[in-house]
């Protein structure tokens, strides 16, 4: 039987790389839910296209409109908006999986609602783990879910490991996540200062959202993923590496005991890892091209920490200091740096200001333990107005 399954999130580029996958999959998937914040017109597009069973979008307005265009396309799906629709569509019995593609924490509790339900949850978001941490952890194995990681970062570590994870904590060393450095790896620090929006958002390897590029520039993407690992993989902070990797075709790697190194590598295209977490524990074809190995460039590995890259990348230090600190630290970082970065690209703060914020706001907003979905939302929320004040006076 074909697998239903819910994407939330499918007008990202996530969402339409899931949608281009599973279209050459027909006999073996179907859309139950597509989901989308504002790109209405889109959202519509993909409803023509798949049929879904529900469509979701944020806002009622939205949503009406939406309705209307359908009606008028006979369309047949049925349109639902605000937040505890994402909920029902992540969680309905007759999802099989949730590719869980929302940007930061306006995905979390959709991303509960799947584990809580049993479903296999295709993690493309990062921030689910980041803020949730174990109380995210906890609901999986309550629920019984299938937890699969899209971040081709973590993919490629899953695809290294056995999969009894049991075995793993004897059997990893460490884990190396690669970085490409972004579009400002040789960059004087000095000038960072100047840096446009534009010019954060053009990343050399990877077509991404604004937000996620911006995240690439400043390295605060690796940090969370770097908390994310900690999560998934079960390993001391310690044992979590960063290295640069311009090439971006080793995604990342893994150390074990016996200091052998296995490393995923691939062209850089999110089809990759996503196919896998669809057909996992098989594989299928993605769409992807293949590697040529006689065609690549040299492939180069430098530390973060050599030739200026401290004062470069100020952020990715922030990912330990979080894991070192009281639990919800990390639940505080990333609503900071949504603020920060949504402050960059608004043209209120300096591009090497994000960093400030993000610090600022660590050291004033007490983590106080989280042990709920509601405590994870009032410290979001607390940290996010701690994050506005402090850039509206770096922007005065």
């Amino acid at each position: 039987m074909k697998q239903a399954i819910t994407v939330l999130g499918s007008t990202g580029s996530i969402g339409v790389n899931t949608l281009d996958v599973m279209a050459l999959h027909p006999e073996r998937f179907e859309v139950f839910a597509l989901t989308a914040d504002r790109r209405l017109e889109a959202l519509r597009d993909q409803c023509v296209r798949w049929r879904p069973r529900f469509a979701v979008m944020t806002q009622a307005d939205h949503a009406q409109d939406l309705a209307s265009q359908l009606r008028a396309l006979s369309v047949p799906t049925e349109v639902l908006s605000g937040p505890q629709a994402l909920l029902d569509v992540a969680s309905h019995p007759d999802v099989d999986g949730v590719m869980a593609a929302i940007v930061g924490a306006a995905g979390l509790g959709a991303c509960l609602a799947a584990a809580k339900a049993g479903k296999r949850l295709m993690l493309a978001n990062k921030e689910a783990l980041v803020i949730g941490g174990a109380i995210f952890l906890a609901a999986v194995r309550e629920g019984g879910a299938t937890l699969l990681p899209i971040d081709s970062e973590h993919s490629a570590v899953f695809q290294a490991l056995p999969q009894d994870a049991t075995t793993w904590p004897s059997r990893i060393q460490k884990i190396i996540l690669t970085a490409s450095g972004g579009p400002f790896r040789q960059m004087d620090p000095s000038s960072l200062r100047t840096v446009t929006p534009d010019q954060a958002c053009t990343h050399p390897n990877w077509v991404m959202g604004r937000k996620i590029s911006v995240d690439s520039a400043t390295m605060m993407n690796k940090a969370l993923e770097v908390i994310e690992a900690r999560y998934l993989f079960g390993v001391n902070p310690r044992q979590i590496e960063v290295v640069i990797h311009p090439q971006s075709v080793v995604h990342s790697m893994v150390q074990f005991a016996d200091h052998s190194v296995v490393a995923q590598l691939g062209t850089p295209d999110m089809r990759g890892p996503i196919a896998y977490g669809l057909s996992w524990p098989d594989r299928m074809t993605s769409g992807a091209a293949a590697l040529n190995f006689t065609s690549l460039p040299a492939l180069t590995f430098e530390s973060f920490e050599d030739h200026g890259h401290p004062e470069r990348f100020p952020c990715l230090r922030l990912a330990w200091q979080c894991l070192d600190a009281e639990d919800g630290s990390c639940a505080v970082l990333n609503a900071s740096n949504e603020v920060a970065v949504e402050c960059f690209l608004g043209g209120s703060i300096r591009f090497d200001q994000i960093h400030a914020v993000n610090a600022e706001t660590l050291q004033k907003v007490h983590a106080s333990n989280p042990g709920c979905l509601d405590d994870l939302l009032a410290l979001d929320a607390q940290a996010r107005a701690q994050a506005r004040l402090y850039a509206r006076a770096l922007g005065a």
